[in-house]
């Protein structure tokens, strides 16, 4: 199996790039190692019932230790770049001083990274708010939007040089949503007021940020990542209709609409304007300053039906479709509308997709790890890229999900998405199909 594109496709051009994606909390492990502080997430890992299996970060893929042959890893599969976050508790103490032990992990990572010639994208918060902060409210506390300003003022005064691009936040809506509103991921969190405030101090952060990022880093891109998921409506009844619109409103436009429009969604003035969050004046021309990109991570899509309480509710979809391990719908076409949907309705910056991947369920077999669905998702989700570049979204890389297998959040290390297969026993790490199938892809290239 392979992942092909049509000959000529723009994402066969130098001028795209394609890449792999990890996150601090989710690989690195050391987590008491060289002063690094206590995060949210170790926390949660450590209440009873929040992560499956009650696994924790502790070691995860003990990254910390083992960077340098990861770097040969990320080299071994062909890409052009590497998106990696950085973990606010391993750089700064509770004082906000610079911890230079953290510093350096990560200094000298970024070094070898550019040394080999890689492309590097670097996201400031992927989920892990040092736990000092959660207990004065986290993001429940506005003061944390100017903590975190502090914070990426450090970080990007230190490791500017070797940084291609920046990224604010990743995934706000999982950060607040998930965490203040739902209680899934931490702090476990569940008040339906809280995940929406926590989404506009989140939204405020980075735009606090934005300036300082550019002064010390003038010449990198500096953007957001935004993680959607395309709805759908599970029937042509207008309730359902009505349930799809405003889960798309919820989900979506809530986080992209203040970043290029400077205003929340209208509607939910009027039909739920119990979403609305509390809001100072300037906040909003502060969160819709210009950025150089957007990044966007997509996994699936959702089938909405309507709710009497709720408004609205996930359904299954109705037609025979192939399903992930960790339940997702396979919905290669989903990202082309959403792409698509988007750039008719805003004046978008470049777009990078920044995750895509699927979660499968991997053995090892003599050795090698046939993971074809994957490889089916990569191939079909790729294409789905080239379609909305050809309908006119500028899309400039594409980054999968993931480098290697890891801790996948409150799913522990049941889910794999690397293409790279983690023995968590050994850390050794295998090349799966699906990443020798993407490195083809990459090899075929004709410059």
């Amino acid at each position: 199996m392979s992942i092909t594109l049509p000959s000529n496709s723009k994402m066969l051009t130098s001028d795209f790039i394609f890449g792999v994606a990890t996150a601090s909390f989710q690989i690195e492990g050391a987590t008491t190692t060289d002063n690094r502080l206590p995060s949210i997430w170790d926390t949660f890992c450590a209440t009873p019932g929040k992560v499956k299996g009650a696994d924790n970060g502790d070691i995860a893929c003990d990254h910390y230790h083992r960077w340098e042959k990861d770097i040969q890893l990320i080299k071994d599969l062909g890409v052009d770049a590497y998106r990696l976050s950085i973990a606010w508790p391993r750089v700064m103490d509770e004082k906000g001083e610079a911890n230079q032990a953290g510093l350096n992990f990560y200094r000298n990572l970024l070094k070898k990274l550019k040394a080999e010639g890689l492309t590097v994208f670097v996201t400031l918060y992927h989920w892990d708010l040092p736990q000092h902060l959660e207990d004065k409210g986290g993001w429940l506390n506005r003061e944390t939007a100017y903590q975190f300003k502090h914070y990426a003022d450090l970080v990007t005064k230190e490791l500017a040089e070797w940084v291609d691009s920046w990224a604010t936040f990743n995934e706000p809506f999982c950060a607040a949503i998930l965490g203040y509103e739902l209680g899934i991921h931490a702090p476990g969190l569940s008040e339906p007021k809280y995940g929406r405030q926590a989404a506009h101090h989140i939204l405020l952060a980075h735009g606090l940020a934005l300036p300082v990022i550019r002064k010390n880093s003038p010449t990198s891109q500096v953007g957001i990542v935004l993680n959607m998921n395309r709805s759908y409506a599970a029937s042509e009844k207008s309730e359902d209709q009505f349930a799809c619109l405003l889960r798309e409103t919820l989900d979506n436009q809530f986080f992209i609409e203040p970043l290029m429009k400077g205003q929340y969604p209208q509607l939910l003035n009027t039909v739920a304007p119990q979403y609305l969050p509390t809001i100072l004046p300037g906040d909003m021309d502060i969160i819709a300053q210009p950025i150089d990109f957007l990044g966007m991570n997509f996994y699936t899509c959702n089938h909405n039906a309507y709710d009497a309480d709720a408004l609205f509710k996930d359904v299954k979809n109705s037609d025979t479709v192939e399903y992930t391990d960790i339940g997702w719908e396979i919905a290669p076409h989903a990202l082309k509308d959403l792409l698509v949907n988007l750039h008719q309705q805003y004046k978008l910056p470049p777009i990078y997709i920044t995750e895509n991947g699927a979660a499968c369920a991997d053995e090892i077999i003599d050795g090698e790890i046939n993971d074809e669905q994957r490889i089916r998702y990569l191939d079909g989700h790729i294409n789905a890229v080239h379609q909305a570049i050809e309908a006119g979204v500028d899309i400039r890389g594409y980054f999968a999900w993931s480098l290697m297998d890891n801790f996948e959040w409150a799913e522990g290390y049941s889910k794999r998405f690397g293409l790279t297969y983690v023995d968590y026993n050994t850390q050794e790490r295998t090349i799966k199909h699906s990443g020798h199938a993407y490195r083809a892809l990459l090899n075929s290239r004709p410059f």
